[in-house]
């Protein structure tokens, strides 16, 4: 995904910089795994998740179609279209960034190929830079 990163800030809760980005599908701020003295400007990226997700917990059917990235509070939110494998783990459809996702246990099966939303703590998103 290409994101315009704006703004760059350290918080004792991450050992990384936090970064603000602007996506072509909304704004929040994540810690950055990049080079911090070249963070400004657009970057093409790579979104992780490093938390488990559970279905009703932290993952939900999403209030409304379409992809978004929103922050909510301590968390960032994260709505997309669900892939299920048949091992279990999914990955999530953002606006053509996929991000794999690891489930504590299988979601619903109806939730394949539904509307999502992912509630992550802010600490445990990343973005990782990657050249084309």
């Amino acid at each position: 995904m290409l994101v315009e990163v704006e703004k760059v800030c350290r918080f004792a809760w991450s050992p990384f910089p936090v970064v603000q980005v602007e996506t072509p599908v909304g704004r929040t701020a994540v810690p950055w795994r990049g080079a911090p003295d070249a963070a400004l400007g657009r970057h093409h990226v790579e979104w992780t998740i490093n938390t488990e997700i559970s279905w009703g917990v932290n993952a939900k059917p999403a209030t409304d179609p379409g992809p978004a990235i929103l922050a909510g509070g301590h968390c960032v939110v994260l709505r997309g279209r669900l892939r299920l494998s048949p091992d279990g783990a999914g990955v999530l459809d953002l606006n053509g960034s996929m991000i794999l996702l690891h489930f504590d246990e299988r979601p619903p099966a109806e939730a394949d190929a539904s509307w999502v939303q992912i509630y992550v703590p802010h600490e445990d998103v990343q973005l990782h830079p990657f050249e084309l």
